[in-house]
């Protein structure tokens, strides 16, 4: 890489990290793993960084590195989750949730891998759909299917 595409490459990763911790807390939930992965992706994209050829692809590059981080984190835990005591006793207290969207949440988390990204890189990152398509390594067909049966099962779950 050169130089003035080394220098793009860490303004675009400092500007973006917040949207980077956002995208990887998506997939696993936990904050001390999404920084991990935020991290792990940095890395990765440092070691990697003489596959980019110009500074338009940067975007679309890391955002791959970073989703396809957080499904191998997510393979490799099997969503094995541990709660904790206190954590429990909140639950079972039968206190209110002050999360206003705690459906969508929940109706997300259900949809399988491949629609859930699509929705998360579309509406909660913003990227058009191009972009997804390129984070993704699909066909903008695919994604546009994909984006519109995910919203479609959204829409049943949360009727």
């Amino acid at each position: 890489m050169k130089s003035k595409l080394d220098h793009y490459f860490i303004q675009f990763v400092t500007e973006n990290k917040e949207d980077f911790y956002r995208l990887a807390y998506s997939y696993v939930k936990n904050s001390e793993d999404a920084l991990d992965i935020v991290q792990d992706s940095i890395k990765k994209a440092i070691l990697a960084k003489d596959s980019i050829r110009d500074a338009q692809s940067v975007k679309s590059w890391f955002y791959r590195i970073v989703v396809n981080t957080s499904l191998d984190f997510l393979r490799k835990k099997k969503k094995v989750t541990f709660v904790d005591e206190e954590t429990l006793d909140y639950y079972s207290s039968g206190k209110e949730d002050v999360y206003k969207h705690l459906d969508l949440e929940k109706s997300l988390e259900e949809l399988p891998v491949k629609y859930r990204s699509v929705i998360i890189l579309r509406f909660f990152e913003d990227l058009k759909i191009e972009e997804v398509a390129e984070v993704l390594g699909e066909k903008e067909s695919t994604v546009k299917t994909r984006l519109y049966r995910a919203l479609d099962m959204l829409r049943i779950k949360l009727q």
